[in-house]
């Protein structure tokens, strides 16, 4: 596809260098083509063309570029994923257990009370 991007915008190129070729050098070449005269009917039939090959290099233009952008995001998530594989295996996860947190013991803490002591 990019490949025929490049012929449309060539042959475009070309299109409108020929017709500007011929409308300068009018006088010598209108009469090889029949024409005596540029009226408007046949400028508005050259232009119509060379809007349609335009829009045609441009729709192609624009499909080429996003199928690129798209290649070019999914390869960057490809590359991200592989950085995070390789952050992963230079350090690896390390297991720490939970260790219960040092509770001062207060007064309402029925654990200080001193022992009870039967009376008998």
């Amino acid at each position: 596809m990019k490949k025929f991007h490049q012929i449309l915008q060539i042959c475009l190129l070309v299109y409108f260098g020929a017709f500007l070729i011929f409308f300068i050098a009018f006088d010598t070449l209108g009469n090889l083509f029949g024409m005596s005269e540029v009226t408007s009917d046949s400028m508005v039939k050259i232009m119509l063309a060379g809007l349609i090959i335009f829009l045609i290099t441009w729709g192609i233009g624009y499909s080429v570029t996003s199928t690129l952008t798209s290649k070019m995001n999914s390869m960057q998530q490809d590359m991200n994923a592989l950085k995070a594989k390789i952050y992963d295996y230079e350090h690896p996860k390390t297991i720490i257990k939970p260790t219960t947190p040092y509770k001062k013991p207060t007064e309402n803490d029925p654990s200080n009370l001193p022992p009870r002591q039967n009376i008998t």
